[in-house]
């Protein structure tokens, strides 16, 4: 019996017992040995097997080389890792939305996780094995890496819980984020926020989509646990609620050394406020209402946007506000004001401000903007690129001005909700602004026998204007010839009977509710439109869209190849079958086509 017991150990492999996936178990160290006590050794022979017991064997003694290729148990260790290299300072994408469309946010919850891969130095170093729980059974650190990272952040979190190895890797992809897109439900609570940042310290930019009501209790969790956050961004939806007052958003913005840019929706409830930042370069606040004062010192910053509601009890006073902006924030480059208080007296003392580096400004729902404040825009700011006085008062003679002031640097006009604005003059417009590339002329044509609402969008602000403008006494037509002009906006414009396009860059073209448009005074000479917006029009008039943004290239010549008579004096075209070359080449050329263009009707 004792000799069967020891003819059983000698079927063991000297590299140690396999593991239940078929690999080889690593040998206990020297240290494992010491705390288990003094192991005895083999009481069989090393060469023969047999007991060692009144034993002489009768093989030969190995050569140093094979016994220098198998080490004993007792030699069997595991290299220790190198140190490992820190994760490179790349862009990385946190988002918590399935599909993110062009307007930042999509209709999920779900996301995508879009990290860096690790350094390869860090990558060949590491091996994942299920035994010492560090991931999944052989399988290299840089493959689990980029199975993890492309999960959405909530599947995310549930692989943390795989194992050791799985967890390790999600913390370091949490870790290596610098880009958070969150969508918080409306049943969850601040507390769920502040649990996702605390595991992102390198958070660098953070997109919030509150369902919930949002207060101060979110800032404080953005303070404690984004210590070089840049980018914040804010947006409610209609049922949520911003409780945060302008005492607490002063104090977070004095507080945050780094930050540079700030965008905040639903801002009713500030009240007032100061902010102070010497880092800060684009602030954007909407929602606002009846400010006591609304300072900026902010002496770095180059873009602001404030966003007005449309209750006519708002006093805010403007006046004061701009001339603010004009000795704390010299370097302003972008300015956006939407309010119904906006007056000359405003427009004047933004003029008055003297900004030097000032291209784009957006002046919109100021009613009482007359041809006056065009003349103040003109004479201070000739350098505009971006032109936005959509819903003020201003009439052919202000486009007037606005083409003799800007024909070298304006590319963008939006006069949409102007309707003291004539189809010749829009027609002028473009032929005098040789650099445009987007006009917004929206509500500006109106129906001369009718001031209804031309389309759903119609607000009550919008039939005030359309009722107290000067409608012109019969249909009109539009020509517009433009070699750079991609998008062209006549939404609602109910006055136009007749419209020729002839814009070989037009990409987008919107056309909804135009409804007095007739197909045989439609003409789309624009071979290279995407979209055409047609909701509200006739059904005939979307037919005759269909056919001629379609049909585009019948026109286009022929791609036959041409080829000179023998005496060389005249270019002749080959038909293909006497062509040199191929016929597969030949298909190649002739399937060259534009994508089709589509009509959207909703």
């Amino acid at each position: 019996m004792q000799q069967q017991r020891h003819h059983q150990q000698s079927h063991f492999s000297a590299s140690g017992p396999t593991t239940p996936f078929g690999s080889t178990a690593v040998a206990p160290t020297a240290s494992s040995e010491a705390k288990r006590g003094k192991r005895r050794g083999s009481y069989n022979c090393g060469r023969c097997g047999q007991p060692k017991k009144g034993h002489s064997c009768h093989l030969p003694a190995a050569d140093e080389s094979f016994v220098a290729d198998v080490p004993s148990s007792s030699d069997l260790s595991v290299p220790p890792l190198p140190p490992r290299k820190p994760y490179s300072h790349l862009r990385r994408a946190l988002s918590f939305d399935d599909d993110v469309d062009s307007s930042g946010w999509g209709g999920g919850g779900g996301g995508d996780f879009d990290s860096p891969d690790p350094d390869s130095d860090e990558i060949d170093d590491l091996v994942v094995d299920s035994e010492s729980g560090t991931g999944l059974c052989g399988l290299p650190a840089s493959c689990l890496w980029d199975i993890l990272k492309r999960l959405p952040p909530p599947e995310l979190l549930s692989a943390a819980m795989v194992c050791k190895g799985w967890r390790e890797t999600t913390r370091r992809l949490w870790k290596a984020a610098e880009m958070l897109r969150i969508r918080v439900p409306a049943r969850a609570q601040v507390g769920l926020v502040g649990s996702v940042l605390q595991k992102c310290p390198g958070l660098v930019n953070l997109s919030l989509r509150m369902e919930s009501d949002v207060d101060a209790t979110l800032l404080a969790w953005i303070t404690f646990s984004c210590p070089n956050l840049e980018f914040l961004e804010i947006t409610t939806s209609e049922t949520a609620i911003n409780r945060i007052t302008g005492d607490e958003l002063g104090r977070f913005v004095a507080d945050r050394r780094l930050l540079k840019s700030l965008k905040m929706e639903g801002c009713s409830n500030l009240g007032g406020f100061a902010l102070s930042s010497s880092s800060l370069s684009t602030i954007w606040l909407s929602g606002l209402h009846s400010l006591s004062k609304m300072v900026f010192n902010c002496p770095n910053l180059k873009e602001i946007s404030v966003d007005f509601s449309s209750h006519e009890n708002d006093n805010t006073d403007l006046v004061t506000m701009v001339d603010a902006l004009g000795r704390n924030c010299p370097r302003l480059q972008n300015i956006h004001i939407a309010s119904i208080q906006l007056s000359n007296a405003v427009v004047l003392a933004l003029t008055a401000a003297q900004l030097r580096g000032l291209r784009m400004l957006s002046l919109v729902l100021g009613s009482d903007i007359t041809d006056a404040s065009v003349a103040a825009i003109a004479s201070s700011y000739p350098n505009l690129e971006l032109l936005d006085l959509s819903g003020s008062s201003i009439t052919d003679s202000g486009i007037g001005m606005i083409c003799n002031v800007f024909p070298d640097t304006l590319s963008r006009l939006l006069v949409a909700l102007c309707p003291n604005i004539s189809a010749s003059f829009i027609q002028f417009a473009t032929a005098q602004l040789p650099l445009l590339e987007l006009l917004d002329c929206g509500m500006t044509i109106c129906d001369p026998n009718s001031l209804d609402s031309t389309s759903e969008e119609t607000t009550g602000f919008e039939l005030a204007q359309t009722s107290n403008a000067k409608v012109h006494l019969s249909y009109q037509k539009l020509i517009i010839k433009h070699g750079r002009l991609k998008k062209l906006s006549l939404w609602g414009c109910s006055g136009l009977d007749a419209l020729y396009l002839n814009c070989p860059e037009l990409k987008d073209l919107n056309l909804n509710s135009c409804k007095n448009l007739y197909p045989e005074r439609l003409v789309l000479q624009c071979p290279n439109v995407e979209n055409v917006h047609a909701s509200g029009c006739q059904e005939l008039f979307i037919g005759a869209i269909q056919s001629q943004v379609n049909n585009n290239f019948a026109g286009v010549d022929s791609l036959l190849p041409c080829k000179r008579l023998a005496d060389g004096s005249k270019r002749v075209r080959v038909p293909h079958f006497l062509s040199a070359q191929s016929s597969d080449d030949d298909k190649k050329r002739r399937r060259v086509e534009r994508p089709k263009c589509n009509v959207l009707v909703f």
